[in-house]
């Protein structure tokens, strides 16, 4: 390693943690905002098109789960590998390092194109199961037989994106991310309205983007800037890498693809209780939740190479600090948001649509949707601690516990007790819950696990 990525490295063990935070995260959340703009702002233009606006952007709202499966796939590898990479650089062993980010790009490329295959074959009925209906599966049809042609570009430019925060790189990773988002923002309106090409223009728009992203992260991940790089030799599989790899990328990959899940049961239940325009609803209200929590998942991003690394150089107290800090952070962000989404509903769901009847319904339930978001922030700074010290079995716990064991059982029981907008009160409960139980699980296993060491 030269001299200079070596200092990249170093720093995350001996910068001070206030300034070296500011540096590792300031990017990680800009990256996380802008990279959360490819889908919200094809929602945004979709649900302006005159006449089929508003179905149109429901048509994109069942198509959800499916690309939460995409990304759940990439942060399977992404953020199993690049804690892992990071923990052994703090260790001092690159080789291991690059062994398994060579690995993780070996896996991406095979996840590829299975998930195009499978998805491309599936993705009519899978649409209906999701809450689809005649009027809206045409849409989302529309829209996934291009963006799937791009799945490749997906898996590269998350799931590699993950290995350039990994090793300190944090602006090169904004960067990566930012590229897209501008191109996406840039193409979204000339091929929707001034081509004429609706849904499908969104699509294509957001491929192409993605692919420049894709480009960025490969470019840099294979020169000489780059602590770690893609070496064709340590490409080759490494079952025992590959397992380290999926124990710890269980966790994200299940808190995403659970995400999936969720929304194919909220949706579900909200066209039999309530119809089209209930889905509708829900499409806002995720964009929205979305835009809260993604400042949030940017800090931790940004914070969790500090655990990683100085956890894996035995630097506890640096461990600490980095943690408090980042549990102060997240939860202040995470109230200051709950709090203007529940005092004005209204400019966010304009955001969206220009319906009405899709406006005053997002005005009532958007309240109780995001009551709870507030303390979520207590769960994402703990469950990032967690994953940056390797520690799989927790995180899987606590990725399963808020999703599955919570929020999934309450959206299919309590509309049977208070009708449609029981489902609306699944997600502030689920919320609360598994805030206070992660916090709990944190307080009563951190000493041990810094005692025990990587």
């Amino acid at each position: 390693m030269n001299e200079q990525k070596k200092k990249e490295a170093e720093k995350l063990g001996t910068a001070p943690i206030g300034r070296l935070i500011l540096s590792m995260a300031i990017p990680a959340v800009v990256a996380q905002v802008v990279n959360v703009l490819y889908n919200i702002v094809d929602r945004m233009y979709i649900g302006h098109i005159p006449e089929i606006g508003a179905t149109a952007l429901t048509g994109l709202g069942i198509c959800f789960p499916i690309l939460m499966l995409i990304s759940a796939f990439s942060a399977f590898i992404g953020m199993g590998g690049a804690p892992l990479s990071s923990i052994e650089l703090g260790k001092g062993n690159r080789e291991r390092a690059e062994k398994i980010l060579g690995n993780g790009v070996t896996v991406l490329l095979m996840l590829s194109i299975v998930l195009t295959l499978v998805f491309a074959v599936f993705k009519t009925p899978m649409l209906y199961a999701f809450g689809g209906s005649d009027a809206t599966v045409v849409y989302a049809t529309q829209y996934l037989n291009i963006y799937l042609c791009g799945t490749l570009f997906v898996q590269i430019a998350l799931g590699l994106n993950m290995f350039i925060i990994s090793q300190g790189q944090s602006k090169t990773a904004m960067f990566s991310v930012l590229i897209g988002a501008v191109i996406n923002i840039v193409l979204d309106p000339i091929f929707i309205f001034v081509f004429g090409m609706g849904v499908r223009g969104a699509a294509l728009a957001t491929i192409i983007s993605q692919a420049c992203s894709a480009a960025w992260v490969l470019r840099f991940l294979l020169s000489e800037k780059s602590s770690i790089r893609i070496r064709l030799s340590y490409m080759r599989p490494d079952i025992r890498l590959i397992g380290s790899i999926a124990a710890l990328g269980v966790s994200p990959f299940v808190m995403q693809a659970t995400e999936s899940l969720v929304n194919i049961t909220l949706n579900s239940g909200l066209q039999t209780y309530g119809g089209d325009i209930y889905v509708g609803s829900m499409t806002i209200l995720m964009s929205v939740m979305q835009l809260i929590v993604t400042p949030t998942q940017g800090i931790t991003q940004g914070t969790q190479p500090i655990i990683s690394y100085n956890f894996g150089a035995g630097n506890k107290d640096r461990v600490k600090k980095t943690f408090h800090t980042s549990l102060l952070v997240t939860v202040t962000v995470t109230t200051v948001s709950c709090i203007l989404a529940v005092l004005f509903p209204t400019i966010f769901a304009r955001m969206f649509t220009g319906q009405t009847e899709l406006i005053a319904l997002v005005e009532k339930v958007m309240p109780i949707y995001m009551a709870g978001i507030w303390i979520f922030g207590i769960q994402m700074a703990c469950q990032s601690a967690f994953m940056g010290m390797g520690q799989a079995k927790i995180s899987l716990f606590l990725a399963l516990l808020r999703k599955i064991i919570l929020l999934i059982p309450l959206a299919i029981i309590l509309p049977k007790i208070f009708g449609v907008i029981g489902i609306y009160y699944s997600e502030p409960i689920a919320d609360v819950v598994a805030a206070l139980t992660t916090g709990i699980l944190f307080l009563l296993n951190f000493d041990k696990i810094l005692k025990k060491g990587a």
